[in-house]
């Protein structure tokens, strides 16, 4: 049982209760008095004025992956989804699939209420995975308690379904975890900078110029962006804005991949991140209709709830973290039907919008300590091109200031990045165990 249920109230009527409140998320929601039972949990047609969630700057809506075609409500207009639509369904089940809604819908509502500031920092990263992880482990426990239900049709075939995109997300995971150490290797050229122009420690002098120069060099080397191969580097390689396309700089690159701890990636020079989440975003459940809801005791719902979801975190890893053939051309759509419709929908346009701001289009990651990190090295590597000596009063304090913003930018690598790894290891175990417990129940049946 799930901390925090509460008991069961007794079947309400739309004329007893004509505005449904979704209390703690801060949007409502009326119904129509047809003499249906109103569900607690569900989703029916949305009003013509609903109140939602606060919506960004974002106007138009965006393109979705997938085309919903006709209303996921019809032909049947007049019904509602409910969790209730089943005389066999008990209170206690009806409370779990409440909550596990509910628990969806509230802890994507605060991660859509942060800042700009804050979004898609390692922080908030964290926080993502989080809430996936702390969803999927109420999902696995409720499909282990509706094991007579998960081997009938037609949600046997969903669950099914489910499990197959699962496993192309255990891919994204891996590509993740790369893309870590990856940061990792930045990290160490960020740490020669900073100690070549302390001036804290010693007088900054040509000597230290050129280390912090050359290290800034290699960290440009480093943080090419693939675009149009497969691999794993960019065989366009852009130093510092200036192109160079000798063979020096590509063996430099070679040289630099040795310092890896990891010499094997885990996925495949051809292999594709956008190619992967396409698949998944291609392959993902469509809304339940309302014969199925009630087929499943509502539990077509929450499967439907899980992929969602797992579509949204995974297509957010790799718009924010570098790896192969990344990009956020996919545009996804969440139906605001569902209570945690809004707060998804929300986070895909915001995630968006950043990715169209100028300084972002041919970022490495929209992940926000990568922005800081290759905003400060082109200020830093054009202070330190060439430089007069002895410095300028104006020309150190600009290298001070920079120095400062990047120290900051490593601070939050070295104290963030280890902890989203063992998360991403943990995640990818989660979405694991829950498929090969799943598979289990149905080899034994």
């Amino acid at each position: 049982m799930i901390l925090g249920a509460k008991n069961p109230k007794p079947a309400t009527t739309f004329d007893s209760l004509p505005l449904f409140d979704f209390g703690v998320l801060g949007f409502w929601w009326s119904g129509q008095s047809d003499g249906l039972k109103l569900p607690r949990l569900g989703f029916q047609d949305p009003p013509e004025n609903p109140v939602t969630m606060p919506s960004s700057d974002n106007k138009g809506l965006l393109s979705p992956i997938y085309s919903f075609g006709r209303s996921i409500l019809s032909p049947r207009r007049e019904q509602v989804y409910s969790m209730a639509a089943s005389p066999e369904l008990g209170g206690g089940r009806e409370t779990e699939l409440e909550l596990f809604e509910k628990q969806v819908a509230l802890r994507f509502h605060e991660l859509a209420s942060v800042s700009s500031g804050g979004l898609l920092s390692i922080d908030w990263m964290r926080k993502l995975l989080d809430a996936f992880m702390s969803c999927h482990e109420q999902f696995r426990v409720l499909l282990l308690k509706n094991k007579a239900s998960v081997l009938k049709a037609p949600l046997d075939h969903m669950v099914k379904e489910y499990f197959e995109r699962s496993v192309k997300a255990l891919d994204i995971c891996n590509a993740i975890r790369d893309g870590i150490e990856r940061m990792r290797l930045w990290q160490k050229h960020l740490e020669i900078v900073l100690a070549a122009l302390d001036s804290k420690q010693r007088v900054m002098g040509e000597g230290q110029f050129r280390r912090a120069k050359k290290a800034l060099t290699d960290l440009a080397l480093e943080m090419l962006e693939e675009k149009d191969s497969g691999s794993f580097f960019s065989q366009r390689n852009r130093s510092l804005g200036r192109h160079n396309n000798s063979n020096s700089s590509n063996n430099k690159v070679q040289r630099l991949r040795g310092h890896s701890r990891s010499l094997s990636w885990s996925v495949s020079r051809s292999w594709s991140a956008s190619k992967q989440l396409q698949s998944i975003a291609n392959n993902s459940v469509p809304p339940p209709r309302a014969n199925e809801v009630s087929a499943t005791n509502g539990l077509a719902l929450t499967v439907f709830t899980m992929s969602s979801m797992l579509m949204f975190v995974c297509w957010t890893l790799v718009a924010a973290i570098p790896c192969q053939d990344r990009g956020v051309s996919i545009h996804l759509s969440f139906p605001r039907q569902f209570c945690w419709g809004p707060a998804l929908q929300l986070l895909h346009e915001r995630i968006i919008e950043e990715s169209k701001k100028r300084d972002r289009r041919n970022s490495n990651g929209l992940l926000k300590e990568i922005h800081q990190i290759e905003k400060c090295s082109r200020h830093l590597a054009e202070l330190v091109d060439m430089p007069h000596f002895p410095l300028a009063d104006q020309h150190k304090m600009e290298v001070e200031q920079e120095v400062q913003e990047l120290a900051m930018a490593c601070e939050a690598f070295s104290d963030g990045l280890d902890p989203l790894e063992r998360q991403m290891r943990e995640v990818f175990r989660t979405i694991l165990t829950c498929r090969t417990e799943g598979l289990e129940v149905f080899c034994s049946s």
